[in-house]
This record gives structure tokens, C-alpha cells and sequence, in this order.
């Protein structure tokens, strides 16, 4: 019975597309969903509105109410249009509109340009596909209040998505967020959403943002004279199909390095991302094709960015000369430990610097500020909120960098959003730092575990799929919440925090203080004795529950380095055990 009165609303819904005004080619995609004697496309299409969250739009391309399409990427744009004209009501308004390599962002790009313009809303929009750290540069370089770029990151080829962002550069967090949907939820038609446009308001652009965003990321580079001896350094770079062939091996090579190897295949522009299963850099397999390039020309490093060049993978050769694949939190911490010794090296650090990095990310980060005297902030998981801190502090501390453990950074606040073309440009400048030192990427790596302690992160995504699988992901939370681990892998637990209550406990005495956060969230997580962290929460976005695992393991030499490996997997299994996942 539930399933005919969901197919009889679904069906409703589609019908009423068929009589509204939607083009031609939308009707007769409904129609042949409606026609279809398998009603699974048809549910899944109109079962729900897509729905502008808190991070803007994100699903499955094709005609319905749960799709992306130019009517659902229409009504954010005019729920977007309408909160700026009341926010800044009397003022000229502006904004920068972007977009990547993906399947129909082009066009849903020119039809948010066009509907921002109907609202006389002033739009640059770039001339071709960018990074999606450029458009969060440009909002600020060209004083606008608010930005958009389309774009579904890594996800598969299938889905897009709609990423907006305030006019700090930074995406929308309160209060605006939560007013925004409000005015989304308020368009329910075509024909609330204004797509004629005024032409005259639309501006395209290119290089000469391209250039401005470029001479700002020379800004970041500590060790000049390490590139001019290492010039030659060879490295290899994919774009994996996406945005980030636009600007970094241009990058690098305004940098001074001249031995950049392409991947070939990797560099032709396609939403279908035909080399790889999945266009992410955090996938093993993605790197597979610029691997092989490098082992045929005995690289020094490998460097990957995503379809929208805001996160960046990299491989480099282990001391046995295999090539290994560096993870995201290794990354973060590095760039940390490379910006403060230069930094300190060069007496830049005035005593007003702080960092950022997220909860889930190694808590290593904090030994390396703590050794240099630097302020560490933590936040939560995604570059708003760290921006969120650079905001707050502006004009009273300085920010050096921050970042999480999912492949990103961010080394300067000029993009308050992770930024893979800065973080390829660093981590090449670095290589070459390291090479002039006597060290590759790896050893480097070493003698940072060395000299900070060394610690292994393991990322765990347990599925639960449908409503049944919701419930049960609710029902683990409380269940961590309401009867938390005493022992996690033969150690005691210490110290216990929580986002949603917003509450810190120390055990064994049970006495709390509160978490100063600006905001709540379904987040717990664990210490013990033994150094080990571990963070859960359920995804925001898919049917998961996530857990996010860091050990400490004793490493007194470089030699120790795969015992200490060992033990620290063998300790993760004990977590994962004392956990039951």
C-alpha cells in the first residue's frame, strides 16, 4: 500500500511537469520515465525535490524533481538572487559564476548567469571551465558578494553539483545558509524563476584573473633558490580529465620547474573521465596511469588533482625505490612542517600566526605548532569552517595554513577554500627543498614522524543503505553516545568529547567542560592513554557511518619505519575489534 501511494505521488508530480512549462526535451524525458514499465527511474526522479543544503546542490543528472537540471539549478540561482537583493538591498550586487569539467556545467553555468543577470544582478562569469579555488579567489579580487561554481568534485560522472559562496571567498555557512534555502524552498515552478536575461550585465573572464590568482600563489613559496638548483626535477602531474590542466603545469612552470611530464591521457577534458572508475585522487587506481609514467621516466614525484583542482594526491618512491601513495592527512602534516620551519628558518614567524586543521585530522599537527609556538585551531570537517576562522581573525592574527585529512589544504588565505593548484606548486617547491637537503619526499615524511612521533590514520565508511539502514545508523550513534567504550584496543579511554551536547569528559572522575564550537554536530570521539584518537559520525551526504581512526606507535630510526607500520595496523585491527566495525 505505502509503495502504490509513493508510485501514485510520484506520478503526479511527473505529470504536472508534463502539463507545466518545461521545454521539450524535459517533457519527453518524463514521458518516457512515465511510460516505462519499470517505475524505479521514475520514483527515484520524483520522489523528493534536490534539495539546496547547507553545501548547495549535489545529485544525479537528468529531468525530475530530484535531479540536476536547469529548473533545479534555476531555483537555487533565483533563491540565491532573491536572499542577495534583500540582503544587500539598495546596493549594486555582483557575483563570479564558474564551473568544471563535468557534463552540462557549461550550459547550467550560462543559465545561472543569465538568471542572476534577470534579477539585474552584475555576473562574471569565466570565459571555460576553472578550478574551483580560482572562482573563491575571484570573489574577492573582483569585490563581489557572492559566487557560485558547478561542480560535483569527485563524484561520478553522472551527478553535478552547485557550490555557493559569500563574499569572503568562503562557502556559506549561518546564518545565511539556513536563510537561503528558505528562499530556494520558496521557488516552486518554472515560472517563479527568471531566465530571460539582460546581457548587459553579464561579463566574461579569463586570463587576467588567471594571472592575478597566479602571482598571488608565488606569494606563498619560502625556498626560491632550492627551484633554481632543482629546476629540472621531474615531475609528473594528471589533472585526472579536470579543471586543474588550466593552471598548474602553468603554475609550475612560472615557478622555474622545466621537467613537467603530462599524463597525455588524463589531460583531455571530459565529463565521462574515461581513464579512471572514479576521477578522485584519494582513490588508488586514479593514480595508476601517472605511476606508470613516472616509473618510466624515473620521476621524483607524482602530483594528481581532482575534476575541480581543489583537492591533490601525490606518490612519491619509498627508500626501496617503490612508489607509494602519500595520504591526505601525511600531506597536511608536512605542509605544516615545511611552512613553519621555513618560516621560522627565514624569521617570518612574528608571534601572531595561527593554524587550522579539522577534528578528524592527525592530531600529530599539533606536536609540530606546539614545538614552534603557533596557535593550532580545531573545526569541523570542511573548509568553511575553516575559513569560518580566518574570518573571525582578520586583521588580528595572521593565518599560515590549515587543512583535513580528505586531501586538501589551504596555505594562504587569499582562497578560503582547499586549493590544489597552490598545494602542487608548494609540494613541488618542496620536493626540491628536500632534494637540496640530502632527502626525498619520503625521507622527509621520516624524519618528521621521527623528530614528532610517528602515527597512522585509517578512514572507515560503514554502509547502511534505505530507511531501515537511517535507523540504524541513528541507533549506533546513540548507542556510542549513551554507553561510550571504557577500553579502546587495551587502552582506557581518557577523555571523551561531544559535538551535539557540545561537552568534553575526562575520565575516570567524569568531569566536563564545554567545547567552544559555534555550532553543533552529530560528531563523538575517543582518547586513550595510549595516544589513540577515534572520531565517528554519520555522513551527511550518503547512507554511511564514518569512522576515523589515528594510532601512536614508538619509532626511534628511519630503519624501525616498517615495524612501526606494522604494529600500527595491527593496532587499528584492535580499534576496529574493540569497536565491532
Amino acid at each position: 500500500m505505502e509503495n502504490n501511494e509513493l508510485l501514485k505521488q510520484v506520478t503526479a508530480k511527473a505529470e504536472a511537469w508534463l502539463n507545466g512549462n518545461y521545454n521539450d526535451e524535459t517533457k519527453a524525458e518524463v514521458r518516457r520515465m512515465l511510460e516505462n514499465e519499470d517505475k524505479t527511474e521514475l520514483i527515484e526522479s520524483f520522489y523528493k525535490d534536490l534539495e539546496f543544503g547547507t553545501g548547495g546542490l549535489r545529485g544525479i543528472m537528468g529531468a525530475g524533481s530530484n535531479r540536476m537540471n536547469i529548473y533545479t539549478v534555476g531555483a537555487a540561482t533565483q533563491g540565491l538572487s532573491n536572499y542577495l537583493r534583500r540582503e544587500f538591498k539598495g546596493q549594486p550586487i555582483s557575483v563570479v559564476v564558474g564551473h568544471d569539467c563535468r557534463n552540462n556545467s557549461r550550459l547550467f553555468a550560462e543559465i545561472s548567469a543569465d538568471i542572476f543577470s534577470a534579477n539585474g544582478i552584475k555576473v562574471y562569469l569565466f570565459e571555460s571551465l576553472r578550478p574551483t579555488p580560482e572562482i573563491s579567489f575571484a570573489i574577492r579580487h573582483l569585490h563581489c558578494q557572492s559566487g557560485i561554481i558547478l561542480t560535483a568534485s569527485h563524484n561520478p560522472k553522472e551527478y553535478n553539483g552547485y557550490k555557493a559562496y559569500w563574499s569572503d571567498g568562503a562557502q556559506i555557512i549561518a546564518p545565511h545558509d539556513v536563510n537561503i534555502i528558505a528562499e530556494v524552498e520558496k521557488i516552486k515552478g518554472p515560472d517563479e524563476i527568471r531566465f530571460t536575461p539582460d546581457k548587459s550585465l553579464i561579463e566574461t573572464i579569463g586570463e587576467e584573473i588567471d594571472a592575478a590568482y597566479l602571482s598571488k600563489v608565488k606569494t606563498i613559496f619560502l625556498s626560491p633558490e632550492s627551484v633554481s638548483r632543482h629546476k629540472d626535477l621531474k615531475i609528473v602531474y594528471t589533472p585526472i580529465h579536470g579543471t586543474g590542466i588550466k593552471l598548474i603545469p602553468r603554475s609550475l612552470r612560472e615557478m622555474g620547474f622545466e621537467n613537467v611530464t603530462l599524463v597525455d591521457e588524463q589531460c583531455v577534458i571530459s565529463g565521462d573521465f574515461p581513464t579512471v572508475v572514479s576521477p578522485n585522487p584519494e582513490e588508488p587506481a586514479a593514480l595508476d596511469l601517472s605511476i606508470k609514467k613516472a616509473k618510466e621516466i624515473d620521476a621524483d614525484i607524482v602530483m594528481a588533482s581532482d575534476p575541480d583542482a581543489d583537492r591533490m594526491g601525490i606518490a612519491v618512491k619509498d627508500n626501496r625505490g617503490e612508489w607509494v601513495l602519500i595520504n591526505g592527512n601525511q600531506t597536511a602534516l608536512m605542509f605544516t612542517y615545511y611552512i613553519l620551519r621555513r618560516r621560522s628558518e627565514l624569521g617570518l614567524l612574528k608571534g601572531d600566526e595561527f593554524m587550522v586543521k579539522t577534528i578528524v585530522t592527525t592530531e600529530l599537527i599539533k606536536n609540530l605548532c606546539d614545538r614552534f609556538h603557533i596557535e593550532l585551531l580545531d573545526c569541523y570537517t570542511g573548509f568553511k569552517w575553516i575559513a569560518a576562522e580566518v574570518r573571525e581573525r582578520e586583521g588580528k592574527q595572521h593565518y599560515i595554513g590549515g587543512g583535513e585529512e580528505s586531501y586538501g589544504y589551504m596555505p594562504a588565505d587569499f582562497v578560503r577554500d582547499k586549493d590544489a593548484v597552490a598545494c602542487c606548486s608548494l609540494m613541488a617547491e618542496m620536493t626540491a627543498w628536500a632534494k637540496d637537503n640530502g632527502k626525498t619526499i619520503f625521507q622527509l615524511l621520516q624524519d618528521i614522524y621521527l623528530e614528532y612521533g610517528y602515527g597512522k590514520e585509517k578512514g572507515i565508511s560503514v554502509v547502511k543503505k534505505g530507511k531501515s539502514g537511517a535507523e540504524e545508523i541513528q541507533q549506533m550513534m546513540r548507542s556510542y553516545r549513551n554507553n561510550p567504550p571504557q577500553v579502546i584496543a587495551g587502552s582506557p579511554v581518557v577523555t571523551i568529547k561531544d559535538y551535539q551536547l557540545l561537552i568534553q569528559r575526562t575520565l575516570p572522575t567524569g568531569e566536563s567542560m564545554e567545547i567552544d564550537f559555534p555550532t553543533s554536530s552529530n560528531v563523538l570521539q575517543y582518547f586513550t592513554q595510549d595516544g589513540t584518537k577515534v572520531s565517528v559520525r554519520p555522513s551527511g551526504t550518503e547512507p554511511k557511518i564514518k569512522f576515523y581512526i589515528e594510532v601512536r606507535c614508538p619509532l626511534a630510526s628511519r630503519d624501525e619505519f616498517d615495524r612501526a607500520e606494522e604494529e600500527a595496523n595491527r593496532k587499528i585491527d584492535a580499534v576496529r575489534k574493540s569497536l565491532g566495525i
